[in-house]
């Protein structure tokens, strides 16, 4: 989990129980783009402690259906430095969305556009068993990455 620290986190945290559910919805649904997430997340709340948020997300994270985590990796957007990301990049994401039927996710922390561009190009030799797999892992420290800068704002 990350670690999220300070007292603006926890005004933070308390800010996202007190809203109501449409805007936590929304919220939420920023973090991870699957609707049934956002929604089981947002009642799940009131969360205690900054650690109940990421427990949770995870949780629902892993136990939503198939059909729930397509959502959320067809909606998953990579942010890398669109200048350096090239045609190369841009194919392999394209071939990627065709064989498997949604974004090349990864969560691209430190990584170059370049890193990132040879990853989803090794990655299109992955079965789709294997791809959603190695996804859904990605998609899940997006999530955590997002929740942290949710809580941190």
């Amino acid at each position: 989990m990350t670690k999220v620290l300070g007292v603006q986190v926890y005004k933070n945290l308390a800010w996202l129980n007190g809203l109501d559910a449409d805007a936590a919805n929304a919220a939420l649904l920023r973090c991870c783009r699957s609707r049934e997430w956002s929604r089981r997340m947002e009642r799940k709340r009131p969360f205690a402690m900054i650690e109940d948020v990421f427990a949770a997300a995870e949780n629902v994270w892993s136990t939503i259906a198939m059909p729930d985590r397509l959502e959320a990796l067809a909606r998953c957007e990579i942010n890398v430095d669109a200048d350096t990301q090239g045609d190369d990049f841009n194919k392999a994401k394209e071939l990627y969305r065709n064989k498997f039927g949604f974004e090349f996710v990864v969560e691209p922390g430190e990584k170059s556009a370049g890193e990132v561009a040879s990853i989803c190009s090794a990655r299109l030799g992955n079965s789709v068993a294997t791809e959603r797999r190695l996804a859904a892992a990605e998609q899940s420290k997006i999530i955590e990455r997002q929740l942290t800068l949710l809580l941190e704002k």
